[in-house]
């Protein structure tokens, strides 16, 4: 299986949008790194999160959200240094646990890099495993991005975990309508927003960051209620383990 392939099927018009922008990040050698497959890594990944904490949410969030992938290390970094605390959820989801926990209070006290703990490796060393039900209210979330819109629109890699997550915080209510939702990522990733289909589960981006620029998207696109659990693939109730088990307690409360 090809690494494009590893999420394909699901929606064609994505998937030949991600080809074309996977490819177009290593033609222009924007790429650091593989892209394929991922949500990838880019030249100017420093200079996205710096546009980002320009937010004024960015700047009152005392918690933030923000996904494991390398071209968020600088988001998470910056997060730190702003004293922020960051919740980091484990990639793809594949462990007991869904999310870790760092503060930077406690970072400091254990003499624990930022540099080191912003990474993926870092996080799940020196993080604090926490389930969806230990979390805080979140004011701010980050969501990783193969292609965006400037009115909100964004794909992933295909697996369809941001929108998962997300579906999740609104049903325990940690995320709310005005929760603000952003991404970083370089501008050659910006595509017309007829490029991406919004469905009724996908959640739209409030903030998109580049290394250029912080595009304020004005999106309105509704977001969804909850996780919408008839597009949930058999793939993802085999793969993150503790799926089934927190549907049955979402679902036990209603």
């Amino acid at each position: 299986m090809s690494e494009e392939a590893r999420w394909a099927g699901r929606n064609g018009t994505k998937d030949a949008l991600r080809h074309e922008v996977w490819t177009r990040l290593v033609e222009t050698g924007v790429a650091v790194g593989p892209a394929a497959s991922r949500i990838p890594n880019f030249a100017g990944a420093d200079l996205a999160a710096l546009h980002l904490s320009r937010a004024p949410e960015w700047k009152a969030a005392r918690i933030v959200k923000c996904n494991p992938d390398p071209p968020q290390i600088p988001v998470r970094l910056r997060a730190l240094y702003d004293g922020k605390i960051v919740y980091a959820p484990v990639p793809e989801l594949t462990k007991g646990f869904p999310f870790v926990r760092l503060d930077p209070a406690d970072l400091e006290a254990r003499g624990v890099q930022f540099e080191l703990a912003a990474t993926s490796q870092g996080f799940l060393e020196h993080g604090t495993p926490v389930e969806f039900d230990e979390m805080e209210p979140l004011d701010f979330v980050v969501v990783g991005s193969v292609a965006a819109t400037r009115a909100g629109g964004r794909t992933g890699k295909g697996g369809g975990f941001a929108d998962l997550e997300l579906g999740i915080f609104r049903e325990i209510g940690i995320v709310t309508a005005a929760t603000p939702i952003a991404t970083s990522v370089h501008s050659v990733q910006v595509v017309a927003d007829e490029r991406v289909p919004m469905l009724g589960h996908d959640s739209a981006l409030h903030y998109v960051a580049t290394e250029r620029e912080l595009i304020v998207t004005g999106t309105r696109h509704p977001q969804p209620a909850g996780v919408a659990w008839d597009v949930v693939e058999d793939d993802q109730y085999r793969d993150i383990p503790f799926l089934r088990a927190l549907r049955a307690r979402i679902e036990s409360r209603t």
